[in-house]
């Protein structure tokens, strides 16, 4: 019993050792937040300039 038992522990390590579902997830997080750490500011510098320039051309309309 306690051969199977840790027989199947030492297999559940080695899958998840070979598993790289999680270390793909953690890099796509990773990208996400250096996007957003990006696409945040750019947006609080520049949104006044877009809702000026959209609003001119509501106004020319």
């Amino acid at each position: 019993m306690i051969n199977t038992l840790l027989a199947y522990v030492q297999n559940a390590v080695q899958q998840t050792r070979r598993d790289e579902r999680g270390a793909t997830m953690i890099e796509y997080g990773l990208m996400v937040a250096l996007i957003a750490v990006i696409v945040i500011p750019a947006l609080v510098v520049l949104g006044p300039a877009v809702r000026d320039l959209f609003a001119g051309v509501a106004g020319n309309l």
